[in-house]
């Protein structure tokens, strides 16, 4: 993807090296409208562009890696803060119902923190290669078993360790007519962490002036191979550090789930939410669900399950099967009474995996400096289902050379009023 190099509003006392200015290629164009565009923290300490994207250093890692945070803010001042560092989202601001901004989600207060207890709990991270659990730690593709690390015993989960969150990803501004935008790449090479082929995926992370976050997943392979890519941020919509979100409403537009064994691999049924605390098809306080006795949330502490979504994925045009043009389409909406914040969630992905954050016990501490325990956030992780490389009835997740991955995930913010407005 091409760019100009942009021109560079320096704000008043960030004191930008006077060198800076002889690095910006000739024929520098202002950017226009939302469009966004950036330079490198290697050389220029902090930067704002367009009034779309900073960025500031944020570090370096145990190995020697600088790290970059980014933050989109569009018109209405939502913005987006996330890192080079494993593409974490680690900041949202959104407003209340009142117009007062508050971060929503989960995350650390430092790199360090992050390398040292984010390869468990992935605030904020992308997950890949491949997304939840493969049982037992190995797959057969094409006839040949793969055995990668296992990480969750007895099975391998979000890829394994140090995987795409825990790697430093190359970041470029992209031009969008949707919004700030910004690009994520990584190459995965053949074999890293058992997984067969070079795997090259880019994220791009666009923030509309709609008040839409949608991050685009592509993935290309040169060899055969399994992928599945989502997001793990953990909200909270009363704000980060707030406590508990049972009192906070989900919806999931799923009749059908995947039930699990013991180690949360699929049994390979898609069974009816109907007559279950798995049917949150009309808005419920999580709480209230949280507590149950079905075997289900006794396996996983609480929530922690993949929703098969009802609507079937859409193409705007019915004759292009690639996937580029599919539309997301409405799979969750999380609400928060009390500051009257809404979060919707469309994805052009097959499964959300809910999940209450039941790791959490209070061994760690947040981005406010506030410690985080079991149900104090939520997660809402749109992706393929788990163990599908070893579930030939569940949708594929085989990627061959000359094709593309390409899934669409967005949060929509809004806020109502006290009458749900």
């Amino acid at each position: 993807m091409n760019w100009q190099a942009p021109h560079v509003v320096v704000r008043s006392g960030e004191g930008a090296p006077r060198s800076a200015k002889n690095r910006v290629q000739e024929g520098t164009a202002r950017f226009v409208g939302a469009a966004l565009v950036a330079l490198s923290c290697a050389w220029l300490p902090c930067v704002s562009v367009a009034g779309s994207l900073t960025q500031a250093p944020y570090g370096v890692t145990a190995d020697g890696h600088p790290v970059t945070r980014y933050t989109l803010t569009n018109a209405h001042g939502l913005s987006v803060s996330f890192l080079s560092y494993g593409g974490v989202i680690s900041e949202l601001r959104t407003p209340d119902r009142h117009g007062r901004m508050a971060n929503i989600v989960l995350g650390f207060a430092s790199l360090a923190d992050y390398e040292k207890f984010n390869g468990n709990i992935h605030f904020g991270a992308l997950i890949g290669r491949y997304a939840n659990r493969i049982a037992n730690g190995r797959f057969t593709l094409d006839g040949q078993t793969w055995t990668l690390p296992v990480n969750d015993p007895p099975n391998t989960l979000h890829g394994g360790p140090s995987s795409l969150d825990a790697k430093v990803w190359t970041v470029k501004p992209v031009e969008s007519p949707h919004g700030a935008s910004a690009e994520l790449s990584y190459v995965s090479p053949d074999g890293e962490n058992g997984f067969p082929g070079t795997l090259t995926t880019q994220v791009t992370y666009t923030l509309t002036d709609d008040d839409v976050f949608r991050i685009d997943y592509r993935a290309s392979t040169d060899k055969p191979t399994v992928v599945n890519l989502t997001n793990h941020s953990y909200f909270n919509l009363a704000g980060e550090g707030s406590g508990s979100i049972e009192r906070q409403t989900i919806q999931i537009a799923a009749s059908r789930y995947t039930p699990t064994d013991s180690t949360s691999i699929p049994t390979g049924e898609l069974a009816s939410v109907a007559g279950t605390p798995m049917d949150l098809r009309k808005p419920t306080a999580i709480g209230e669900r949280l507590r149950s006795s079905f075997r289900q949330l006794v396996y996983a502490h609480g929530f922690d399950q993949n929703w098969v979504l009802d609507a079937a994925r859409q193409e705007s045009n019915a004759a292009d099967k690639s996937g580029e043009n599919a539309l997301p389409r409405f799979a969750a909406r999380a609400v928060d009474p009390a500051s009257g914040r809404v979060l919707e969630l469309y994805t052009t992905q097959p499964g959300l995996q809910f999940y209450t954050a039941n790791g959490l016990n209070g061994s760690v501490v947040g981005t406010s400096g506030k410690t985080y325990r079991q149900g104090d956030a939520f997660a809402l992780e749109a992706e393929h289902f788990p163990d599908s490389p070893n579930q030939p009835a569940f949708p594929s997740t085989v990627l061959r050379p000359g094709e593309t991955f390409h899934e669409v995930t967005e949060w929509r913010f809004r806020t109502q009023g006290a009458a749900g407005k």
